[in-house]
């Protein structure tokens, strides 16, 4: 099993939130949901991205400036919203090499909104298709932080700990492989500390290192599909999904497409030694507070 995880927000810049989040795929699904997308690809924007030089992330596909434009006209039929955005596309990427090309018209940028928000919409339905399970971490952005960076943050800890009991549901022996966006290399030695740290230091850590392979993977994320999806499952989250505790304002447009990533995620149980109980386990959760008990129970209210 892979687990391809992505952020949304981790620079405080213009989003809500912190989201960490995460698709889980089997390996013998995988060729065929990135064909998928492929295909998706030509039928809703006429070209492949790479092409053109666009990733399939959130901030790029679903901003608000280009969401708003979809409204602005009425609904173009598939064929000709097609052609309209393959040419939009084409000068985009024709004038970043620095061609002369016409001016972009208002029917192509209504056109690529409605593409840009049916396409989200394919990728996500495909991904359910091929049993993908989503999780997220969602932070707020003034939640109290670890004192010590050593230690890896809790919402990493819990999406690893859902990770695990996602491959205890799956099968008695099924593996996990972890992929990361590659971050800046001083960021990812402080991460693989961070995680070896856990998975080797620490009870709950070391007990799931028998499933979760502790040595992530970090790949480009403009030539890797999943860690794409992964990205664009953050940004729904941090714009269009609310849970207790939450009280930022959402997107309402981006809304529906945070259903369908909140309907692809893990439930399971866990078993709270405290009351001898079973309890639910979700893929998807809210972390206002960051530190561990020991930190919390030391400051005063």
């Amino acid at each position: 099993m892979l687990l391809f995880i992505d952020e949304s927000g981790h620079d405080h810049k213009e989003t809500p939130y912190e989201v960490l989040a995460g698709v889980a795929i089997r390996e013998r699904d995988l060729w065929n949901l990135i064909q998928a997308i492929r295909n998706a690809e030509l039928e809703f924007l006429g070209v492949h991205m790479a092409e053109v030089g666009l990733e399939m992330k959130g901030r790029k596909l679903l901003k608000k400036k280009i969401i708003r434009f979809a409204g602005e006209g009425p609904p173009i039929a598939p064929d000709e919203r097609r052609k309209l955005v393959r040419s939009l596309l084409q000068k985009g990427w024709q004038r970043s090499q620095g061609q002369a090309v016409d001016e972009v018209k208002f029917n192509e940028l209504v056109a690529y909104g409605q593409a840009a928000l049916a396409f989200v919409r394919r990728v996500f339905e495909v991904a359910a298709r091929y049993n993908a399970r989503t999780f997220a971490g969602i932070v707020g952005l003034n939640a109290p932080r670890h004192a010590d960076p050593s230690f890896l943050r809790k919402d990493y800890a819990y999406l690893f700990e859902r990770f695990y009991h996602y491959l205890e549901a799956v099968s008695t022996e099924e593996m996990g492989l972890v992929v990361f966006d590659e971050l800046e290399k001083a960021q990812s030695r402080i991460l693989l500390g961070q995680l070896e740290r856990y998975f080797l230091e620490s009870e709950k850590g070391y007990q799931r290192s028998a499933r979760v392979v502790p040595e992530p993977f970090f790949v480009h994320s403009d030539l890797t599909t999943v860690v794409q999806i992964a990205d664009l499952a953050a940004y729904c989250v941090n714009w269009g999904l609310r849970l207790k505790g939450m009280i930022e304002p959402t997107r309402a447009e981006i809304e529906p497409l945070a259903r369908m990533v909140y309907d692809m995620k893990f439930v399971g149980k866990w078993f709270d030694e405290g009351s001898q109980q079973e309890k639910p386990l979700y893929g998807i959760f809210y972390v206002d507070d960051l530190r561990p008990k020991r930190e919390r129970a030391a400051t005063p209210e």
